[in-house]
């Protein structure tokens, strides 16, 4: 069942059972009031009678002749009077007698003073009066057609007036549905388009500050981020389809000129150490990327533990002068950094592989691009942070080039000086930001450049 329906059943049902509570309400108090009005009427006529037969000394038969006449066009009150003895004085017709007095009721009447009850459909009402200074015992009983008349009218309009309300509810509840379910469906019909072929597609906004409006907002900012996504890869993976195929079509190039024909010894070497080095270019392709996705994971899935920058700074150090030994290393160590070394080790909660990744990147930019290969890292900080700066006297970069170089697969200008796959600074950072971090770059062209990086200490203890 949809939302519409189920929100309109519902609805009916709560106003259903509201108006027949309050129906039930209407019914029973008037029930109850008919009932105590007929009580007090029958009271009055009974003490009426007995009036006229003990103080204004009506004759009996008349009394009784009334009664038969009135009886004949309407429900007259039959009225009995007994004496404390349980002897009759008066009866408005003993061959009728609708209330089979007893002694057991007289009784009753004596010792309450006054009693009230049902005899199938007619009240009957019994009392005890005073007449002459004597005790008398009065019962009175009628049928109150006129009171049960309004009572089943009043009954039959309620009954009426519950259904067609309810049917009106319903058939507003539908129509009000309709309307309110209105955007939701439009909302449908342009979901139902949106594919990654035309992720552009945007959902209707009524532009009203309430939740669909909100509902269609975050669902649009969903599918800002997604076509974002997936211009994203697009672009990654035609930028990894040119990178892979430039060092395999070297690869098969070298291979298949060294099958052709017969060639020195000193050939098929120098055609194995071209073939090497497209090999290498492809590891470290394939390094790279492995290390981009895993800095893209979500920093749940990443282990994180307490690691010490320097140890990890000369560890990646160490590895960028085995790969590259003609590349040189500096470190240096500012005065507010060492005194903060005898409080404690400066220490952070991050992950040493991808920290070091992005160490190595930074360093072999540093020394790649620059004509001595030199790498200068100056490391300062406080109590709280920790900053790197990895300095070069390089080719420096261009202004232009500044605002893409964190950009994947980005080549500058400088690519002409040194090769690389424009994955080393997006890689770094997303692993500096992965660990809460913030990198920068200052540059002039020929000059060099300076990338500082800072990160948030903790207390390793």
């Amino acid at each position: 069942m949809k939302i519409r329906a189920r929100l309109t059943l519902l609805f009916t049902l709560i106003t259903a059972t509201i108006l027949l509570a309050f129906a039930t309400v209407i019914y029973y108090t008037t029930r109850d009031s008919r009932e105590k009005e007929f009580y007090t009427a029958l009271r009055k006529e009974a003490i009426t009678k007995a009036n006229l037969l003990f103080n204004a000394k009506v004759d009996q038969a008349t009394l009784q002749e009334i009664y038969r006449r009135n009886r004949e066009l309407l429900n007259e009150v039959e009225v009995a009077i007994y004496d404390a003895e349980f002897n009759l004085v008066y009866h408005d017709a003993i061959d009728i007698d609708l209330v089979k007095e007893d002694q057991l009721m007289i009784n009753k009447i004596i010792k309450q003073g006054e009693i009230n009850f049902y005899q199938d459909d007619w009240q009957v009402i019994g009392l005890r009066q005073e007449f002459q200074g004597e005790p008398f015992i009065i019962t009175a009983t009628a049928y109150d057609q006129y009171g049960y008349n309004k009572l089943n009218s009043l009954l039959t309009t309620l009954v009426v007036v519950f259904i067609l309300s309810i049917l009106i509810i319903y058939l507003a509840g539908r129509f009000f549905s309709r309307r309110a379910f209105q955007p939701i469906r439009q909302m449908i019909g342009q979901a139902a388009h949106i594919s990654a072929r035309s992720l552009d597609l945007r959902l209707p906004d009524s532009g009203n500050q309430d939740e669909l409006s909100e509902l269609a907002n975050t669902f649009n900012e969903m599918l800002n981020r997604l076509e974002k996504s997936f211009d994203t890869q697009k672009h990654f993976v035609s930028n990894i389809s040119h990178e892979l195929r430039t060092p395999l079509a070297a690869i098969i190039a070298e291979l298949e000129l060294a099958t052709y024909s017969k060639k020195s010894t000193e050939e098929y070497k120098a055609a194995i150490h071209k073939t090497l080095d497209d090999a290498k270019k492809l590891v470290r392709l394939s390094n790279s990327l492995l290390d981009l996705a895993k800095a893209s994971y979500d920093p749940t899935e990443i282990s994180f533990k307490v690691i010490r920058i320097d140890e990890t700074l000369l560890a990646a150090r160490q590895q960028v002068q085995q790969i590259n030994p003609d590349y040189k290393v500096v470190i240096r160590f500012e005065d507010e950094f060492l005194l903060h070394q005898h409080q404690g080790p400066a220490a952070i909660n991050g992950n040493e592989y991808l920290l070091k990744a992005a160490f190595i990147n930074l360093l072999e930019n540093g020394c790649k691009f620059s004509a001595d290969r030199r790498c200068t890292v100056v490391i300062s900080g406080t109590a709280g942070q920790i900053s790197l700066e990895f300095a070069d006297t390089g080719i420096g970069i261009p202004e232009q080039d500044l605002k893409n170089i964190f950009t994947p697969f980005y080549r500058g200008e400088n690519q002409a000086f040194a090769s690389g796959q424009g994955i080393g600074l997006p890689l770094t950072r997303k692993i500096i930001t992965l660990h809460q971090g913030k990198i920068s770059v200052a540059s002039q062209t020929g000059q060099g450049s300076t990338f500082t990086v800072s990160l948030p200490l903790i207390d390793p203890f």
